[in-house]
């Protein structure tokens, strides 16, 4: 979970690959509509978001049904959104990819052919209800490169070193 340019859906990529789970990124199931909105830089609003959060529900309650677990790329930036998660009967477990705005603004700034714009950035901080200490997960700091973020996450999540 983060803001946009965290890095969710390299290190999910890579966390997945490493623990031989299924990856999903949050981003396919949004529909054409809220990616052309956004693509037109206009921010999602709650009521965008409801068939999307039920699609990504439905991965990870579909996912814990097969008896393994999975790995979704989702920015999950609300406390609401992440209760959602939790009440598909799965166990879910948060990794938190913490980035300064200004360091997510740059980096979307050299990204290509993604739907979000840099414009849109301002509204997912305002939006962002940080982890929890009560909500199950970890902090990361995504300022690192991809390596060490990739390593720092494997260690929450398993307790080892890629």
């Amino acid at each position: 979970m983060g803001p946009s340019a965290s890095g969710k859906s390299t290190v999910g990529l890579r966390l997945a690959q490493q623990l031989g789970v299924p990856f999903l990124e949050g981003d396919d199931l949004h529909s054409a509509s809220n990616r052309a909105k956004m693509a037109a830089g206009h921010a999602l609003d709650d009521d965008d978001r409801r068939r999307w959060l039920a699609a990504v529900s439905e991965w990870i309650r579909s996912t814990a049904a097969q008896g393994r677990g999975g790995v979704a790329a989702c920015s999950a930036l609300k406390r609401a959104y992440r209760d959602q998660f939790r009440r598909t009967g799965a166990t879910v477990w948060f990794v938190y990819l913490k980035l300064d705005r200004e360091v997510a603004a740059r980096r979307i700034a050299h990204r290509r052919g993604h739907f979000m714009p840099a414009k849109l950035l301002d509204s997912q901080y305002a939006a962002l209800e940080p982890l929890q200490p009560d909500e199950p997960g970890v902090v990361i700091d995504a300022s690192a490169s991809v390596a060490q973020v990739e390593a720092a996450a494997l260690r929450a999540v398993c307790g080892t070193d890629p």
